[in-house]
């Protein structure tokens, strides 16, 4: 059989593409999800706004130093081919079955979740909806972005940008809209934010601050993003740099400002208890037209999971180029030049983990599992910048900020282990140790068994894809 011809993802992205896709996915499901969660750990209007801007800062601190990454590493694959290029094989295998078997499934299953509980609001507005519902309508979500991303490139990206306005001004309205409620009675956020109110009943536990981290960073994830997709994107070593500043900074000041337009309607009681904050909001300030609020957090929400999907699929898609994964996983689609082998896979496993999981379970899980790998990655920037001072860097920042992310992300990492252990977090340790057994054989060995070569030949067929090249 004779060798198929190599194709090559174009550049697509520009600047505004970058921006929309760093910032429409961080604007999904958190801002409208976990404020409740956030209030509910740390026990104060007053230090879960210190703590949603704690997470906007090490979110941007996080980011840059990723940005310093991608203009030294310029392909594409975030944490997976930044630690292969720095540490070796064997630590890249494991961020590769870490990230593509538990921190991309979860994320999205997450948004879908979230998807499917904002939209079935308009239907069960007494009750909580039934649990196979949500799961049933999830799955069709996933499925339907699924779709999008493998039909192309340049489409998806469109449905980014236009949902990152579709987010924007939804946000703008709840902020406009508590604005108007202030200006009619401003009792309620008097009494939320007064000096001796605002701080009353905070709670310190190294577990309860870690997990309103978890919950008030999950709404920040999207800030790697553009590093998954380097190859992809239009002068990397200018507007890699450049997207993550405004996007973070944009996101940031959003969040806060629909933070505080919550408590200016909403009691800290009411909120903590609120299945879908913004849908509370939507039915207090808009009566009967609450509904709104629901669409609108839904449709923001699958903008994220675009972005969750466009952006993940590739890391997939890198570590099978670089033999890592199954050869069918690196190859494109020959006409759309789409990784639809990835994108399906990545689909698969979504699938699989939403059956048994739930929201607040799924996003602790991912933040612990995420942070762990943006440990390992922050640390090998570190390493570049003392050992390896020579390397090209078109953009650099100061190595206390990576130093500092570092520190932080090691202590999310510790802190719900340390101060309150639970047998689950043991349990994803040991998936990813379990690596191992595949590594050693497949990976180290280079034992490919015969069947496998028939089944990527067959599914190359099918899919009509062939072995992409890098794009550097």
């Amino acid at each position: 059989m004779a060798e198929p011809e190599t194709l090559k993802i174009k550049r697509e992205i520009g600047l505004i593409g970058g921006v929309a896709l760093i910032s429409g996915t961080m604007i999904g499901s958190g801002i409208f999800m976990s404020p409740q969660f956030v209030l509910a750990y740390v026990g104060s209007p007053g230090a879960s706004l210190v703590i949603w801007a704690l997470s906007g800062l090490v979110a941007m601190l996080a980011a840059l130093s990723y940005a310093e990454l991608g203009t030294i590493i310029t392909e594409s694959g975030g944490e997976f081919i930044y630690i292969l290029r720095i540490y070796g094989s064997c630590p890249a295998f494991f961020a590769a079955v870490t990230f593509i078997m538990i921190v991309k499934p979860f994320g999205i299953a997450a948004m879908g979740i979230s998807i499917a509980e904002y939209v079935l609001a308009v239907f069960y507005t007494d009750c909580y909806p039934p649990q196979v519902a949500v799961k049933c309508a999830a799955a069709v979500t996933i499925l339907v972005d699924a779709i999008v991303n493998i039909l192309n490139v340049r489409f998806a990206i469109r449905v980014q940008v236009i949902f990152l306005v579709a987010k924007v001004l939804t946000l703008t309205f709840i902020i406009i809209g508590s604005i108007v409620e202030v200006i009619q009675n401003s009792s309620v956020i008097v009494e939320n934010l007064k000096v001796e109110n605002s701080f009353k009943d905070t709670q310190y536990s190294v577990s309860t601050l870690g997990m309103a981290f978890y919950q008030g960073l999950w709404s920040y994830a999207g800030w790697y993003n553009l590093n998954y997709v380097t190859e992809e994107l239009r002068r990397p070593e200018v507007n890699l740099p450049r997207a993550v500043i405004i996007a973070i900074s944009l996101v940031t000041g959003l969040y806060l400002l629909v933070n505080v337009s919550y408590l200016t309607v909403m009691t800290p009681r009411e909120l903590m208890s609120s299945s879908a904050v913004a849908v509370t909001w939507g039915n207090k300030v808009l009566g009967g037209w609450g509904w709104i609020m629901s669409v609108a957090a839904a449709l923001s929400a699958f903008g994220s999971l675009n972005g969750g999907f466009f952006s993940g699929s590739r890391v997939c898609f890198v570590a099978a180029r670089e033999g890592h994964m199954p050869d069918i996983l690196a190859m494109a689609h020959v006409h759309r030049l789409t990784p639809s082998p990835a994108l399906i896979f990545t689909t698969i496993i979504s699938l699989v983990v939403l059956i048994p999981g739930d929201f607040h379970s799924i996003v602790n899980y991912f933040s612990f599992t995420a942070w762990f790998l943006y440990a390992i990655t922050l640390s090998g920037l570190v390493y570049l910048k003392i050992k390896r001072p020579e390397l090209p860097r078109p953009y650099s920042v100061p190595i206390i900020i990576p130093i500092v992310a570092l520190i932080v992300a090691v202590a999310l990492v510790l802190a719900p282990i340390i101060d309150n252990p639970q047998i689950e977090y043991f349990y994803v340790a040991i998936f990813i140790l379990s690596g191992a057994i595949i590594y050693v054989p497949f990976i180290h060995y280079k034992l490919f068994p015969g069947v496998l070569t028939k089944l990527t030949v067959f599914l190359q067929l099918f899919l009509e894809v062939a072995p992409a090249e890098k794009n550097l």
